[in-house]
């Protein structure tokens, strides 16, 4: 559980004050304790050597012996993400195990610069409560829990907070003025361009492969265009995609399918292209600011007024133009039409063909399918009413089939409840439509609407073929509004592939008609053995 980095390994073991890792002053009966350090990149006095030196002075001086160590190198304060020293620490002492009753720290800085200076107490807190007290070392309090020292610990922690919010600020400021003059600021390079550093009066020095970074302060890096076979992809990519029509996932499956290098360990997709075809950098412009994530929060994309932009700062590869009809063409992709502009293009669409229907619809307007549409109205006589348009078709069976299918879910809703709640298992299968109860018994649930082909009520039935044992049939009222009664037909009665029921029929079918549905939750009841039925 304890982590020593290699690169500390030296430092570590020159740390060798009195009190040695591991081994206990003779004579004196020390108390165990563990030692956590951190180094991130923020000030060089807190460097792991310096750590551990003030920690062996604090248990010398105080009669303890350092038993572990827990290292995060490199690592920020602001979360416990990437400190695997200190999420080990935690894991050993909240399991019981830690052969310390004492953790030594720097100072309260080192265990953490959480946002949340609450975050920083509650994990001191997980310490204490298994026993193992923090103390911080190079603090000019004694954490022992005085009035004092919880006023000291409190303020500290949030100006370890402070302290990075401020920093974040002056890092953030710093970077949009280097972009304003036209550096780079870090991020993926991108298709077709390539990284050129400079020294600080804007003379190129070289390209810059992946993975190689500047090494002086002062040099600074801005992009450049890559080589001409990558160059001629992105063109391709903006004619194909403004010319020619063609959407973003094609255009990367045709460049897999010649076999081109995305430039990315992966092949093309759309969103490769995509980020081709939105991305500034190809007209030259230096953005930054589009996403924010800072102190280790959530990235969050920001409006485009709070972008830092920089127009001209690099060689452009595609013109202002192609771009500019690329962003349109994206924009109206990603736009919602209101219901006004959808009922205007189904306008023009019955004037252009006479009428309308879902598959008019479907094959003349390419954005808004019949289901589309039928959904955002209601159903697709309500979208032809608010146009004034009447079918010659009776379309009032798709509001029909709209409640059919309401009372469908409901009723295999309740029936699911009630035989659970009387102690069945009841699993649904959707696809075939049957629940499977206590894992032997089947039962499939019709919904029969009314119709009247000669001004007499009539309910056509036309069951599944594939075997259930019990098939529910569900009438409904005159007017299609509600479920009237139940037919419960058991599966040795072989129904027929369809047949019709009247309002009123022989005993040969009003023996399994039923008002309600108890029935059926009596037969699925469990029983213990020996009840009586």
């Amino acid at each position: 559980m304890s982590t020593n980095p290699v690169s500390i390994q030296s430092e570590i073991s020159q740390n060798r004050v009195t009190c040695q890792e591991g081994v206990e002053t003779p004579g004196i009966r020390s108390l165990r304790a563990a030692q956590y350090v951190r180094m991130s990149t923020d000030r060089q006095c807190y460097s792991i050597q310096h750590q551990l030196d003030a920690i062996a002075l604090y248990a010398q001086n105080h009669r303890m012996v350092i038993v572990r160590t827990f290292a995060d190198e490199g690592k920020s304060g602001l979360s416990l993400d990437g400190r695997a020293g200190l999420v080990d620490l935690f894991s050993l002492v909240q399991s019981g195990l830690a052969d310390f009753k004492a953790i030594l720290v720097y100072d309260v800085s080192r265990w953490g610069r959480f946002q949340d200076v609450d975050e920083s107490s509650y994990w001191e807190y997980v310490c204490k409560r298994a026993g193992v007290i923090v103390h911080y070392c190079a603090e000019p309090f004694i954490n022992n829990g005085s009035f004092s020292s919880v006023i000291f610990k409190a303020l500290k922690r949030t100006m370890a907070a402070e302290y990075s919010r401020e920093l974040s600020d002056k890092v953030f400021a710093g970077q949009c003025r280097l972009i304003e003059l036209g550096y780079r600021q870090g991020g993926p390079v991108g298709f077709g361009l390539r990284r050129m550093l400079v020294d600080h009066e804007g003379r190129p020095k070289g390209i810059l492969h992946k993975g190689e970074i500047k090494c002086l302060q002062t040099d600074r890096v801005v992009l450049v265009p890559g080589p001409e076979e990558e160059l001629k992809i992105v063109h391709e990519i903006y004619h194909s995609f403004v010319e020619e029509s063609k959407t973003r996932s094609r255009i990367a499956n045709e460049l897999n399918a010649r076999g081109i290098p995305s430039g990315a360990k992966r092949p093309w997709s759309y969103y490769l292209v995509h980020e081709i075809l939105i991305n500034p950098k190809y007209i030259g412009a230096n953005v930054y600011n589009r996403r924010s994530c800072k102190l280790k929060q959530r990235a969050i994309p920001n409006p485009e007024p709070l972008w830092i932009r920089r127009e001209g700062a690099f060689p452009s590869i595609i013109s202002p133009d192609m771009f500019e009809r690329a962003a349109k063409i994206i924009e109206s992709m990603n736009h919602r039409p209101t219901d006004d502009e959808v009922l205007d293009q189904l306008r023009s669409l019955l004037i252009s063909k006479g009428r309308l229907s879902a598959k008019v619809i479907n094959d003349e307007m390419r954005r808004h399918k019949s289901r589309c549409i039928s959904d955002r109205f209601g159903s697709l006589r309500r979208a032809y009413e608010k146009l004034g348009y009447s079918p010659q078709r009776d379309l009032s069976f798709l509001d029909i089939n709209r409640v059919v299918n309401a009372l469908q879910v409901e009723c295999i809703n309740k029936i699911s409840s009630q035989l659970e709640a009387n102690g069945a298992v009841v699993v649904f299968d959707p696809r075939a439509g049957i629940l499977r109860i206590n894992g032997d018994f089947t039962l499939r649930l019709i919904i029969a609407k009314c119709c009247k082909p000669f001004g007499t009520m009539r309910w056509r039935i036309r069951p599944k073929s594939s075997f259930c044992d019990l098939t529910v049939i569900a009438r409904m009222s005159e007017d299609n509004t509600h479920i009237m009664d139940y037919y419960l037909f058991p599966n040795r009665e072989h129904l027929p592939e369809k047949f019709v029921l009247a309002a009123e029929n022989s005993i040969v079918f009003d023996v399994y008609r039923f008002d309600n549905l108890d029935p059926i939750y009596q037969i699925c009841r469990r029983r213990q053995v020996g009840d009586s039925l």
